[in-house]
């Protein structure tokens, strides 16, 4: 999902009639989004592995990969604070990836404070 809504944004970017400040702005959500699938995938990967999860060093990993996500799909729409529409409608696109985010990290949270 994350990735279809990075997708998504560089459609978003490329509508004419943005301004200079605003495709800036963009280009740098698109880099955080980007970012943020790959912190995720990160997390997958190390998820996945055989006995990963029993490493308390490996779940903080996974707790800060899960985050730093969930902080960049935050920051991205810092850049339109000065064109409310625009922020509506990145906010748009990114609300649902962030709610999966967050609910991602507390889970991943959860399962730690089990182990710990």
């Amino acid at each position: 999902m994350t990735h279809t809504t990075s997708s998504s944004m560089v459609k978003l970017s490329q509508v004419h009639g943005m301004t200079p400040r605003e495709v800036a702005a963009m280009k740098d959500c698109i880099e955080l989004l980007n970012e943020s699938v790959y912190n995720l995938k990160q997390s997958l990967e190390e998820m996945s592995r055989p006995g990963s999860k029993d490493s308390e060093l490996v779940m903080s990993d996974i707790q800060t990969w899960v985050s730093s996500a969930l902080t960049d799909e935050d920051t991205c729409t810092e850049g339109f604070k000065d064109d409310p529409k625009m922020k509506r409608v990145v906010r748009g696109k990114i609300v649902n990836v962030a709610h999966l985010t967050s609910n991602a990290l507390a889970l991943v949270n959860s399962y730690a404070s089990l182990r710990g």
